[in-house]
Parts: structure tokens; sequence; C-alpha cells
């Protein structure tokens, strides 16, 4: 007998969610989260998932702590329910940063949210870019992790050609530069790198510029822009210590939170393009420099090959 696909959305990211959904052509379950007066998270679903191949699409963006106890309050539902499967669908993972520990004490964050996933009773996870590869390694259940770099590569291939000489992608720190390599050889341009020395949190100087990049446009490349210090901070040097020209930024995840928009607004970036895995801040006013590329299609088909059995893999080669 074969198992029914069954969309469940939490409240973190409902326009992605209705978006996947109308690309799988099936309808989002109906289901409620909310909270009560104290704020716990109530989560009421009205048609029966047992049996069923459940997908429960919720990013773990702020508000985090709120979000990703909705998580696991919808998977705890969905198995108590008899779910035949519960894949969580989790386009941005928080505390993905805390995935070591960077001095005496600290706790490894991202450790206990795979654990408190895989406990609640999910069978698979399915995100986008993980701050940490690594991360996959925190849960005893498989996790796919999905590259949003191939979303924004045809983009920008599609927008300024591939192969072409006035262009280079910058990775905005060292610790970026695998990814932004990988970005750089799909597009073939050739790679230059912001050198820079954190000092505390969300603050960062520059040091120094990694290749030469006077007089070509640019685009920077990272995984997520939170405060965009560093991003600001690299297109700042780029242009005044580098003479770039055009400066284009790409992220999969805009956390986007503190001063980020009005530093992003001041800055030299032209357009910053982001992946639609955190929606834009609902409280924020609206800035003209901030630009999204849906993942519907990408996550449509994660689910697809993950219900088919079908490898995941072979969508980034």
């Amino acid at each position: 007998m074969p198992h029914d696909i069954k969309l469940i959305a939490g409240n973190s990211n409902p326009a992605l969610a209705e978006s996947i959904a109308k690309r799988l052509g099936v309808r989002l379950a109906d289901a409620t989260v909310k909270s009560f007066s104290d704020g716990e998270v109530s989560v009421s679903i009205y048609e029966t998932v047992r049996g069923a191949d459940v997908f429960i699409i919720q990013s773990t963006c702020k508000p985090v702590n709120d979000n990703l106890m909705e998580l696991l309050v919808m998977i705890d539902a969905c198995r108590r329910a008899s779910a035949w499967r519960i894949t969580a669908v989790v386009p941005y993972f928080g505390y993905a940063r805390q995935d070591r520990k960077a001095k005496a004490r600290d706790p490894i964050s991202a450790k206990l949210v795979a654990n408190l996933i895989t406990e609640a009773g999910a069978d698979r996870v399915l995100t986008m870019d993980l701050h940490a590869a690594q991360i996959q390694g925190f849960f005893d259940i498989p996790v796919d992790n999905m590259l949003a770099g191939r979303l924004l590569s045809d983009f920008y291939a599609e927008r300024f050609g591939k192969d072409n000489p006035d262009y280079m992608v910058v990775s905005p720190d060292v610790g970026s530069v695998a990814r932004a390599r990988n970005f750089a050889q799909k597009l073939g341009m050739n790679l230059a790198i912001v050198d820079k020395r954190r000092e505390e949190a969300n603050k960062s100087e520059v040091m120094n510029i990694i290749g030469d990049v006077r007089g070509k446009n640019v685009i920077l490349f990272d995984d997520m822009v939170d405060t965009a210090g560093s991003l600001c901070g690299a297109a700042a040097a780029l242009r005044e210590i580098g003479g770039a020209g055009e400066i284009y930024a790409c992220a999969s995840h805009g956390v986007l939170s503190g001063p980020a928009i009005e530093r992003i607004d001041k800055s030299y970036i032209k357009v910053l393009r982001l992946v639609d895995t955190i929606p834009y801040p609902a409280d924020a006013p609206k800035s003209d420099k901030i630009h999204y590329i849906s993942s519907d299609e990408m996550f449509a088909e994660a689910i697809t090959r993950t219900h088919d059995e079908v490898s995941i893999s072979t969508l980034f080669r």
C-alpha cells in the first residue's frame, strides 16, 4: 500500500511552505499551530496522518526558540498519530553556529538541537546549507543537506554569463573559502578572499584582500547574513582598498538581525540576493537592495525524491 504525502507547516515561513505544496500539487494538511496564553505551543492536526509519509516544514529562525519548539511538538504529534515516516524539513537550521567549544564551558548547542529533533521522533532531516557541514554527523538519523549555491550560481550565470572575465567571486572571510570556491567554479570565475580578524561576536576588522579585484565587478558569496557587519565591511574593503567596481552579494540565509538592513542600505553593495529559507523580517522597513530567490522547486524535488526513495545528491552534480 503506497504511503500518501502529507505536508504540515509551522508558523516560521508559511509562504515557502505554500509554494512547496503548490509545486508538489498537494495541499498543506489542515492543521493549526498556535500558543496558549502562557506561551506554550499548541498543535492541532485535523486530518489523519496514520501511515502517511509526513513532511513538516519549519525553519528554526527568529523567534528561534518558539519555532524550534513548534517543530518538536509537531513531530511528536505526528509520531503519536502513527505517521509512517516523519521528515523534518528545516530550510534554515538555527543554532548551527554553536557547533563546537570555542572556549571552556561552552555548550555545543547544535548537537543538543539534533538530539531534540531525533528524540521527538523525526526519521529524517532535510535542510539547506548548514553553517558547518559536520552537523550532519550530530544526528543519528539521515540528514540531506541541500546546497543553495546551485540556485544562486544559475541566477548569476544567466545574468552575467559564465567565464565572464569582468567578474570575480569573493569570500567575505577565510571560513567561507570552500563554499565560495565551489561557487566560483560553477561560474567559471576567479576567486578572491577578504581576510579579517574577528575581535568579538558580530564585530569584525578587515585586514587584507587576497587577490586582485581592481577594476573587477565582484560577487560576495556567504552562507548567511546576520547583522551584515562582515558583509558590509568586506564590501567597503573591496571598494576602498581593492578598487573593485560594482559589488553584488548573495547568501543562502538572510537572518537580517539588529542593524543589518540599515547597514546594507548604506553599504557599497548594489544588490543583496538571498534564498527564501527565512522570510524578510515582518517588522523591518523594506529595502530596495534586498531581493529573494525561491527555493520552493528545489525543496519540492527533494521531497519527491525522498518519498520515492531516489537519490537527492544527483540534484547537485
